[in-house]
């Protein structure tokens, strides 16, 4: 389906891939949120088997291109390195399916979608959301695209957060599970890096308790500062070093804002550039309350809490294969985080295998050329493949 749009708000004017559910779904709040869209793409061809399906779950900011070019940024899919034919996910041997997650801004429901009740987008007003109801919304896509089992779940950071909860919430359902650069619980760190996030974007004056749009305004400085936070906890000092150091703009380029003292900010850092740079083109196609709603269901995950304090509980008796990815360098979700999922998925009995990357780019290393980690995942689908008695070129 070719995409296009006539517009320069996010998700405004474009044609989705998407399914549509007019009797919804209930939300682990208790609200049923009906109809229900969900927007996705999908890669490859679904075997006669219908059994050569992989679940790619994105992370906080991505959405359903993961491997071609984004319908308004025109960038490349965020994992098109990954995903694609002779790819280490490799979409002339597997069926990739990846879906916007429900509060999202691409197309599936979400705080700028029309509530059924008032004839008003949902802004602020939009229920609270959790994990278990993102996944649960990717089930009724997989029910919609008639796969009764998933071969794979795979994805980093948020994305990993959904493939365990796969595990946990449908196991029969899920063969092989990637959890990547992630962990069982978001740590008091994370979210209050969230909540100093959130502060910039209600500190926004164009925030207007949430309603921005009907004053056809969106608190654009805030979200940017939301996201330039956000993308430091993503890099590494190493990482940061190696790119930027300390140099200086020599371009004539400045960091003056309004009524600040030339003297100052009369000189930009390339790394403050960097952040300026990555905040200015995030606000063109996120939205801020999505981006609210997707932090705090992240905030809210913890699938020990869910089960007594005991994160081996909902993994007893599971048949899914594991493979738990972690990057050496990644402080946002340390290997420490990845060890207690691995030591509770051995206390369960799981089949589980453990990699840590060596890797100095910190968390994105995932999204990133890191040859050792596309080796790891090539060896564990070919491995689960060999076990699921998928076939190599298998359509």
């Amino acid at each position: 389906m070719d995409c296009s749009t006539s517009s320069n708000v996010p998700g405004e004017g474009y044609c989705h891939q998407a399914v549509h559910l007019e009797e919804g779904m209930a939300l682990e709040c208790g609200v049923h949120i009906a109809p229900l869209e969900i927007a996705y793409r999908t890669y490859g061809k679904l075997s006669q088997a219908r059994d050569n399906a992989i679940l790619i779950c994105h992370a906080l900011t991505g959405d359903q291109y993961v491997a071609e070019p984004h319908p308004f940024t025109g960038k490349p899919g965020w994992w098109s390195r990954m995903v694609g034919p002779g790819l280490p996910i490799d979409t002339d041997r597997f069926f990739v399916i990846c879906s916007n997650v429900l509060g999202g801004c691409m197309g599936s429901t979400g705080p700028r979608s029309i509530c059924a009740e008032t004839g008003k987008p949902w802004a602020t007003e939009f229920p609270p959301i959790t994990m278990h109801d993102i996944v649960a919304a990717q089930a009724k896509l997989i029910d919609h695209l008639g796969v009764g089992r998933l071969f794979a779940v795979i994805g980093g950071s948020m994305g990993g957060m959904q493939v365990t909860t796969w595990a946990a919430d449908f196991p029969e359902r899920v063969f092989a599970a990637m959890p990547i650069a992630t962990s069982p619980f978001h740590s008091a760190q994370n979210i209050a890096f969230n909540e100093v996030s959130r502060q910039a974007i209600f500190a926004d004056p164009q925030w207007h308790d949430g309603h921005y749009r009907d004053f056809d305004a969106i608190p654009a400085r805030g979200l940017a500062v939301a996201r330039m936070m956000a993308h430091i906890t993503y890099l590494s000092e190493e990482a940061l070093s190696r790119k930027f150091g300390r140099r200086v703009r020599r371009d004539g380029a400045t960091a003056q804002p309004a009524a600040s003292s030339p003297s100052l900010f009369g000189e930009m850092f390339e790394v403050e550039s960097y952040l300026r740079h990555q905040g200015s083109t995030f606000v063109r196609r996120f939205d801020a309350n999505s981006y609210l709603t997707i932090t705090r269901a992240m905030d809210y995950f913890d699938l020990a809490a869910e089960h007594d304090g005991d994160l081996a509980s909902p993994f007893r008796s599971s048949e899914t294969r594991f493979c738990v990815v972690s990057f050496s360098s990644d402080w946002l979700f340390p290997t420490s985080q990845s060890r207690l999922l691995v030591r509770a998925l051995n206390r369960a009995g799981a089949n589980v295998s453990f990699v840590e990357i060596d890797s100095d780019r910190g968390h994105d290393a995932f999204l990133l050329d890191e040859p050792d980690f596309d080796r790891t995942i090539t060896g564990f689908l070919n491995g689960a493949a060999e076990h699921a008695g998928l076939k190599t070129g298998q359509i």
